[in-house]
């Protein structure tokens, strides 16, 4: 308790800071989800505290992100389809699917899972990224435009034939299951069929239009409705709040823009009286547990989906831990993988008791709380505390927001999540593999299958073939250059034969450092921990690299924040017998020569060692 309360001023103003930035993303990303705005800011007031408090990431800020919300959004339309579109009656079985990720993530940090998490190689993370941005911002085009599938009674007629015929095998399973559907007497049937009404058809209809416009690929197939349906006024509303956000950052980030468009888009709105569409009513007063998950409990309706419950277990892990990497990062600290997954666990779990959607650690939040003076674990419990207070203060001033300006900051959301550096690296990344007469990057390869897979079809089987690819590319590549097996960890180093002359009184100014095997993503972690061995007073770094026979993408960039690191301490860097693939792969990206000129670039040691001796002096 005494190192929670260490640091209580910029915990404060670090929690409050990140609650407010989390206050237009979480009714954001609970309006986009499908269960409403105070859906997402329970999940944000609930993950945001109890991850915190059980977490293993002193300064990590979590609550909803693009890429739970994404899956979320999934989840929640084909339970509430596989229920006639009642979203009440969906409710308990959506629930109980994010309590059992919850409760799965508990199971995985308590297992000791968390630290394999690294093993995600860097286009399958880049793909994945990538994804969410694209169907973040696709599915977000149609609110922008004012257009709604299921109020486009046109669009809608056209379900009415498939709804009927919908009805119709609802009632035959109805009976069925009673025991009265006899072939040889259909008066039951015929009695129920008479007594549906045209309310029901067109209830069943806007819930078939719905799904047929729900994700990447049916909003897609939509916009040219959208386009001929355009509410103008939702348009300039979504228009300028992706202004304000972007503008505003030009002028300070300071304060946040997605909050400042949020409040002066909605000030218009409201101030001049516009005839603009809100997001739902927020309920006012303290969250209430919602125990019908347990009064209506039954395997049976949760069986479909504990994969999916897994899936959302897997992707919080996968995001929050990436996110903990760069909190670890900001602070020189290092996080504990397994106690952030049963922190994230038990902040989803209650979450979900409470009718809030998932979450992971959000890497915004967690760098403005950083920035901002956070550094225990009270910053994020003060961050759902703040979001509680607004709740039970501002609930009803919230539920004025205009719907179209919360998708206006989602596709700024949708635009920031995508990973820009893997995109840029597309046409730089060396051509290793042949489709018949196609030269194709290997990387570039895995990215693009996850990107359209995530994209067009489902989010975790994309992840699981590219894994798949991934290792398999791998194994024929290391199979090809090496059989060695990799060795970059963080060891004491063991001199080589030929070290044995270097001068004594410049071991503190120089360290060496021998890299034996290849720099891959499984290994990428190690390596980051070579920073940390190099002693204060070195000012040359020597990597021998003779025995690093291959380089992948996930190895390069390691290898670039490394020596980003190492030049913003005036460190140098020398290479050693440097091979061919790691050459080629470091020349592409620029780190040779902007990081490690040719000069600096030796065949032997023993050339090393010389210009060692004409340019290094003891300092001491």
């Amino acid at each position: 308790m005494k190192n929670l309360f260490s640091n209580i001023k910029g915990d404060a103003f670090g929690g409050i800071t990140a609650g407010i930035v989390a206050l237009p993303l979480a009714l954001a990303f609970g309006v986009s989800s499908g269960l409403g705005p105070s859906a997402g800011l329970y999940g944000a007031i609930f993950i945001s505290f109890f991850a915190a408090l059980f977490g293993g990431t002193p300064t990590q800020i979590s609550g909803p992100t693009a890429p739970m919300t994404a899956v979320s959004m999934i989840v929640i339309a084909g339970i509430i389809a596989a229920n006639d579109g009642d979203i009440d009656k969906a409710l308990p079985a959506i629930l109980t699917v994010f309590l059992l990720a919850g409760l799965m993530q508990i199971g995985l940090g308590t297992i000791g899972l968390g630290k394999y998490i690294r093993y995600i190689p860097y286009p399958v993370v880049s793909g994945f990224m990538t994804a969410i941005g694209l169907i973040i911002i696709i599915t977000q085009i149609l609110p922008s435009l004012g257009y709604y599938p299921k109020e486009d009674m046109v669009f809608v007629e056209q379900f009415k034939p498939q709804a009927e015929e919908v009805i119709l095998q609802n009632i035959l399973k109805d009976e069925a299951g009673e025991g009265i559907l006899v072939l040889e007497d259909f008066k039951e049937t015929i009695k129920r069929s008479n007594e549906i009404s045209q309310e029901n058809i067109l209830k069943e209809s806007q819930t078939l239009a719905a799904k047929k416009a729900s994700g990447a690929l049916g909003a897609l197939k939509v916009i040219p409705r959208a386009l001929q349906n355009i509410n103008w006024l939702e348009l300039i509303l979504a228009l300028g709040t992706i202004v304000i956000v972007f503008g505003f950052k030009r002028i300070t980030k300071k304060v946040p823009s997605s909050l400042v468009a949020l409040v002066v888009m909605s000030g218009i709105a409201v101030g001049f009286g516009l005839d603009y569409r809100p997001i739902e009513e927020i309920p006012t007063g303290i969250p209430m547990p919602r125990l019908e998950m347990f009064s209506n409990f039954s395997i049976g309706n949760i069986t479909p989906y504990i994969f999916t419950a897994l899936t959302l277990a897997l992707l919080g892990a996968i995001d929050s831990l990436l996110t903990s990497v760069v909190a670890d990062n900001m602070t020189k600290t290092k996080h504990k993988p397994n106690k952030e997954l049963v922190g994230q666990g038990i902040g989803n779990s209650i979450a979900a008791l409470f009718g809030g959607i998932p979450g992971a650690g959000a890497t915004i939040r967690t760098v403005v709380n950083i920035n901002a003076g956070g550094k225990t674990k009270l910053s994020g419990m003060i961050a759902g505390v703040m979001l509680l207070i607004i709740l039970l203060g501002l609930g009803p001033i919230a539920s004025k927001i205009p719907a179209a300006v919360l998708a206006g900051i989602l596709i700024t959301v949708g635009i920031g999540v995508m990973d820009y550096k893997g995109l840029k690296a597309i046409p730089s990344l060396p051509k290793d593999i042949k489709l018949g007469p196609l030269k194709l990057s290997s990387e570039v390869l895995i990215m693009l299958i996850v990107l359209l897979l995530s994209t067009f079809w489902d989010l975790i089987y994309a992840v699981g073939i590219g894994l798949v690819i991934a290792s398999l590319m791998f194994m024929k590549k290391i199979g090809d250059l090496t059989a060695e097996r990799s060795d970059v960890k963080s060891l004491k180093e063991e001199a080589w034969d030929d070290e044995a002359d270097f001068p004594k009184q410049l071991k503190e100014e120089v360290f060496i450092k021998h890299l034996k095997g290849p720099l891959f993503f499984g290994s990428t972690s190690d390596f980051q921990q070579l920073t940390l061995q190099i002693p204060v007073t070195a000012s040359i770094v020597i990597l021998r690299l003779g025995r690093m026979q291959y380089m992948d993408q996930s190895g390069l960039y390691a290898m670039e924040d490394m020596l980003l690191e190492l030049k913003s301490r005036n460190v140098e860097v020398l290479f050693v017998n440097l091979l061919k693939q790691p050459r080629y792969m470091m020349e592409r990206i620029d780190i040779i020569p902007d990081f490690v000129p040719e000069s600096h670039i030796f065949k032997s040691f023993k050339e090393c060692l010389s210009w060692i001796k004409q340019n290094v002096k003891d300092s001491n």
